[in-house]
């Protein structure tokens, strides 16, 4: 009996003298508080960055920087209209602008001659002094006179008919010869039938003939009169070029 109360007594003393640890002295929702409050105040550590990151930003920023400089030198870009005209302008080779030659070949030049001359035989002489009149002239006027410039063998009337065509301009020796003869009436038909509605074109010349003896085909266009000094020559010259001035 006295060895159980002694045995008591001793393991009370030993309980009272040793304390308490503070975290067993807390309650368990203080314990939990602490543990977030940690959690908190820790700051995440940084992460090493690679040197491969690194080098691809680099190279993001560096295309990012040359973009402006590719859109300038691109070589879709093309020069300005104005830059263009300029360079028309400054004496650039014909061969790189033909737009500039299309003219003259639907001008005066798409034809081998500007004037064809209708005469009869007898008046073979008035018609040459004509055609040397007009082709001195400072025009330098191109003539077709059938007897000097036809074909060697060729077909009269094949002849007349490619000459007609070939010459912006068909002056009529209007004579009374030229009445009389069959041939110079076939010619006024086939000069009006290659150009029905051109005006200009077709320079009747009245030569030895009154008003009255003006052929009625050809009453719808005014003649020239060769009473005059010169024969009418000169008008029949000022006519041919204000006809050729229109094709140009």
């Amino acid at each position: 009996m006295s060895i159980r109360v002694s045995l008591e007594a001793c393991t009370m003393a030993s309980s009272s003298s040793i304390p308490a640890s503070p975290s067993q002295s807390k309650k368990p929702r203080d314990k939990i508080a602490d543990w977030f409050r940690q959690a908190l105040l820790k700051k995440p550590k940084k992460m090493p960055v690679s040197q491969e990151s690194q080098s691809s930003d680099r190279s993001q920023t560096a295309t990012q920087d040359d973009l402006p400089l590719q859109s300038h030198s691109s070589p879709q870009s093309r020069s300005s209209p104005s830059t263009r005209s300029s360079r028309r302008s400054s004496g650039m080779p014909p061969t790189l602008q033909p737009h500039m030659d299309t003219s003259c070949s639907s001008g005066r030049w798409s034809k081998d001659y500007d004037v064809c001359v209708c005469h009869s035989e007898e008046d073979l002489e008035a018609a040459q002094e004509l055609v040397s009149y007009l082709e001195s002239s400072k025009a330098s006027l191109r003539c077709f006179l059938q007897l000097r410039d036809a074909t060697p063998g060729g077909a009269i009337v094949s002849e007349l008919c490619q000459a007609l065509s070939s010459s912006h301009c068909r002056v009529l020796l209007i004579t009374p010869g030229f009445l009389r003869d069959p041939w110079c009436k076939y010619q006024m038909l086939q000069a009006l039938t290659e150009a029905p509605g051109s005006e200009g074109c077709t320079i009747p010349l009245l030569s030895g003939l009154t008003r009255a003896a003006y052929p009625p085909e050809l009453r719808f266009m005014y003649y020239v009169d060769g009473r005059g000094q010169d024969g009418g020559f000169h008008q029949v010259k000022e006519a041919v070029i204000r006809y050729l001035e229109t094709l140009s």
